[in-house]
């Protein structure tokens, strides 16, 4: 009998050893795949608190005379400022017409996704600004809705030579 109460209190000893102090956390799935706390950089030199994203749509339609031509177009436009004086903007754009009177070649050939405009900015100093720009439009010669005598490219003089002649 005393081997056997020596053998129980020692087994107990040894239970009360395993027995765990806190209850079981709950398991967490979202955790693993969601950080609450972003890192400052992202792929060590990419600060995401200097990089900026807008979005816009446009729905438009179109119509001279028995012609129509309908329009979407989304555009983003993304820019990354890498110090006060220094930063580069890329702005791309899906075009997509889904009716038009003009055919269907017409169509496709507007159809596609454009990159607009892509631009680097340089502010060394207050007064002085440099501007790299190259920008890019399916719609006509800098004016995004083609030659007009709003467009920057109007000139009254041509005008005035069609009519003598």
């Amino acid at each position: 009998m005393k081997n056997f109460l020596l053998i129980f209190l020692l087994a107990l000893s040894v239970i009360n050893a395993q027995f765990k102090g806190e209850a079981e956390k709950p398991v967490d799935i979202k955790g693993s795949m969601i950080n609450n706390t972003p890192s400052d950089f992202f792929l060590g030199f990419i600060n995401p608190n200097n990089f900026s994203m807008h979005h816009s749509f446009s729905l438009s339609y179109s119509a001279a005379g028995s012609n129509g031509l309908a329009l979407g177009v989304y555009t983003n436009n993304m820019t990354y400022k890498f110090s006060d004086k220094f930063n580069v903007e890329l702005e791309t754009s899906i075009v997509n017409s889904p009716y038009s009177t003009f055919g269907k070649n017409f169509s496709k050939q507007i159809n596609g996704i454009y990159l607009s405009r892509a631009q680097i900015n340089y502010n060394p100093s207050k007064d002085v600004r440099f501007r790299l720009q190259f920008s890019n439009s399916p719609f006509g010669y800098g004016s995004r809705y083609g030659y007009s005598p709003y467009s920057s490219y109007y000139n009254p003089f041509w005008d005035e030579f069609d009519e003598r002649n």
